[in-house]
């Protein structure tokens, strides 16, 4: 097969993918919808695709809100950076409500309270009818651990505006979060680094 022959064939198959592509766009008849989006699984990056996916809401022009509830008051690069954008722009609504891991308050009462303040400025947010997209950091652990009554946070995720996006993050999502969800991304941990001896770094994980 000469160069003009390869050239004609993959323009062939080409066209054919383009045709069954656009066919496939031309099928979906919502224009915009307001997503419930949940980043699961073991492995590491669920919060990190979420604070990108705020990034390109904020190169939007949309207004944020992020509520943290288990990662406690140490500061990360993502909040240094989302939070200096809301104090410039104010696109973004930053509150870091968590007080640590279980393990180590070690206080399932003050875990439960910090989860209730934690969500009860998420509802605020998702009453703010400039918040375009909304992240709920680990909100999956809050729900695992029974800190908050699932029914009341999947009633109000299920009730929010038309026009509002949710991110829930956190590893092992309730089955009936996930089934509520409009887009579920499970991270599927293959390999670690912080299984090698390599600890926590600046930049990567924090």
């Amino acid at each position: 097969m000469n160069e003009d022959d390869e050239a004609r064939r993959h323009r062939l198959k080409m066209e054919k993918r383009k045709a069954v592509q656009d066919a496939e766009v031309a099928g979906k008849t919502i224009a915009r919808k307001g997503l419930l989006m949940v980043h699961t699984g073991a492995g590491k990056g669920k919060s990190t695709a979420a604070f990108g996916l705020a990034l390109r809401a904020l190169g939007h022009g949309w207004k944020v809100g992020v509520v943290q509830f288990g990662k406690g008051q140490w500061r990360t690069g993502e909040r240094n950076m989302l939070e200096k954008l809301g104090q410039e722009f104010g696109q973004v609504s930053w509150h870091t409500l968590g007080e640590g891991f279980t393990w180590e308050t070690q206080d399932c009462a003050r875990d439960e309270a910090a989860a209730r303040r934690a969500w009860d400025k998420a509802r605020e947010l998702m009453d703010d009818p400039e918040v375009r997209l909304l992240v709920l950091d680990e909100l999956n652990i809050s729900l695992r651990y029974e800190h908050l009554p699932l029914d009341e946070v999947l009633d109000a995720l299920t009730a929010r505006r038309d026009d509002l996006n949710v991110v829930v993050t956190g590893r092992n999502a309730k089955p009936e979060l996930i089934a509520a969800a409009d887009l579920v991304t499970e991270m599927t941990l293959v390999k670690h680094h912080f299984a090698a001896g390599v600890k926590a770094q600046e930049g990567i994980e924090f």
